[in-house]
């Protein structure tokens, strides 16, 4: 039955007054809250090492550039792995694709605990990373089959609480664990939820979308996996290339992911239906605007995320645990208003949330610029964090609604696919940003006859400036988004699944 006939059996009396569609289901309503809690759980685990990168330094005997490989490596699995989910939501059941999910996530999760040399532990990371791919899609997808046009803002405002705020309070977790325990513990701790969302899984999940035997083009799955990873390894070796550790030029892989992108794209033009990723998306004016100020944004948030913790603990010498805890009130604070902006999407729509968000988040990263120094208190670190959190509050849910509501119905999958994986690739471009411009400027620091707080401070000091010049572009394009508050309204859907090219991958719920 699909989701307009639902809606046509419930009575009047049922329906919510303010928004005139009826109430989600009980069993949708457990559907998505599992997938929220799963997804914020293996997200979560995308930063929980950046607090714990000084002691793996120690512990491993490996640079700053090399210990970021621990995030790093994380983000280019699933930029590798994310391509391919489009194909797998469409070609398998929900439940089958959870599971394999989950039980990926949970292997990796062991592996990692267990890890006695630093290769080991990026495999397990690694391993992680292919079941937190699938897992981000997997719930974008089922929202938009089962969630009603002007009730996705608040939906899809939760959601943006599980891809922004569980990275952004991942440091504030290992803060947590490492100040009582090893770095081991923040796998040992997560192990056993990994399995306990397993379990209720494979119970409780029903699937919601109809399944469709189409094939699987080979080719295209080795020009993404070499495109993606090698524009990821060549943006994050910079840092190892700013201290002449490159195992090679890091223009090598990135002009070869270039090229391996472009041949990508091509050839899913010419496969038109059966494209793995499937980038016409992108002839849609609102999902291109609003997802390319999502990945300028997701570039300030990892290398904020990457930059603060070496900031805090190098340069103003507090613990992990208390570079941790002055991330926390950014966090929550993000996580709140996640939920208030997706419902004031469903009311206003993007521009008068998207507009005063840019204005906020760019305010947050120039204060952070001109108030920092070797002398700050934890307090100036912790206000200003917090004003940039509330500036990516307001872009988020907006931005990732307008994107993925502007799409019809046979390109919901490839849609969150293409938000997901260039969204690892904004994180991956911007960790490395941030760590290259913080190294070359310590490297000038320490030439120049400074001390080490004063060369660390100097390199700080000039990956803010460049995120806060990023962070006017946003700023500007955030006035180009398109004032809707529903994209895509019932009827709309309809026309455009009735639309769809013969042989185009069905997507209506049972």
């Amino acid at each position: 039955m699909t989701t307009e006939s639902s809606a046509a059996a419930v009575s009047p009396a049922q329906r919510d007054p303010a928004l005139g569609s009826p109430p989600l289901p009980a069993a949708t309503k457990r559907l998505i809250a599992l997938l929220v809690a799963a997804a914020f759980v293996v997200i979560l685990n995308e930063t929980i090492m950046s607090v714990a990168i000084p002691e793996l330094m120690g512990e491993f005997a490996v640079t700053a550039a090399t210990a970021q490989w621990l995030t790093t490596a994380f983000m280019l699995t699933m930029a590798v792995v994310i391509p391919f989910t489009g194909w797998m939501l469409i070609r398998l059941p929900l439940r089958t694709v959870f599971i394999i999910a989950m039980t990926t996530f949970t292997l990796g999760t062991l592996l990692a605990s267990l890890a006695p040399v630093f290769p080991i532990l990026v495999a397990g990371r690694v391993v992680q990373a292919v079941g937190t791919a699938i897992m981000i899609p997997l719930l974008m997808t089922t929202v938009l089959n089962v969630v009603p046009a002007d009730r996705r803002g608040r939906t899809m405002g939760v959601i943006s609480i599980v891809i922004a705020v569980a990275p952004a309070i991942g440091p504030t977790v290992g803060g947590l664990v490492l100040d009582v325990l090893s770095w081991r513990w923040m796998f040992w701790c997560v192990l056993p939820i990994g399995v306990l969302a397993l379990v209720a899984g494979a119970t409780l999940i029903r699937n919601v979308t109809a399944t469709r035997a189409i094939p699987l083009d080979i080719l295209s799955g080795v020009l993404s996996a070499v495109g993606f990873a090698g524009l990821i390894f060549g943006l994050s070796s910079f840092g190892e290339a700013a201290n002449d550790n490159a195992l090679v030029s890091p223009w090598v892989p990135v002009l070869v992911g270039v090229v391996a992108l472009t041949v990508f794209v091509w050839r899913q033009l010419a496969l038109k239906d059966y494209a793995l990723l499937d980038v016409r998306a992108f002839t849609f004016r609102t999902f291109t605007v609003s997802l390319t100020l999502m990945l300028l944004s997701m570039m300030a948030l990892f290398g904020t995320l990457i930059l603060l913790p070496l900031y805090m603990q190098q340069v103003l010498g507090t613990t992990t645990l208390e570079s941790g805890l002055a991330l926390l009130p950014g966090g929550l604070l993000m996580g709140v208003l996640g939920w208030f902006v997706g419902r004031l999407f469903d009311r206003i729509g993007p521009r008068p949330l998207i507009i005063p968000g840019s204005i906020l988040a760019a305010a947050g990263l120039w204060g952070m610029y001109t108030f920092f120094s070797a002398d700050s208190s934890l307090v100036i670190v912790v206000v200003w964090h917090m004003i940039l959190s509330v500036g990516l509050a307001l872009l988020f849910s907006p931005l990732l609604t307008s994107a993925l509501g502007s799409l019809p119905p046979h390109l919901y999958s490839h849609g969150s696919a293409l938000l997901n994986t260039l969204q690892q690739v904004a994180a991956a471009a911007g960790t490395a940003l941030f760590i290259t411009v913080m190294t070359l400027g310590i490297v000038a620091g320490a030439e120049s006859g400074e001390g080490d707080v004063a060369a660390q401070m100097n390199g700080v000091h000039n990956a803010l400036l460049v995120g806060a010049i990023i962070s006017l572009i946003t700023v500007v394009g955030a006035w180009f988004v398109r004032n809707t508050a529903q994209t895509e309204g019932p009827a709309t859907a309809a026309m455009a699944e009735d639309a769809a090219p013969a042989g185009a991958p069905a997507h209506t719920p049972k």
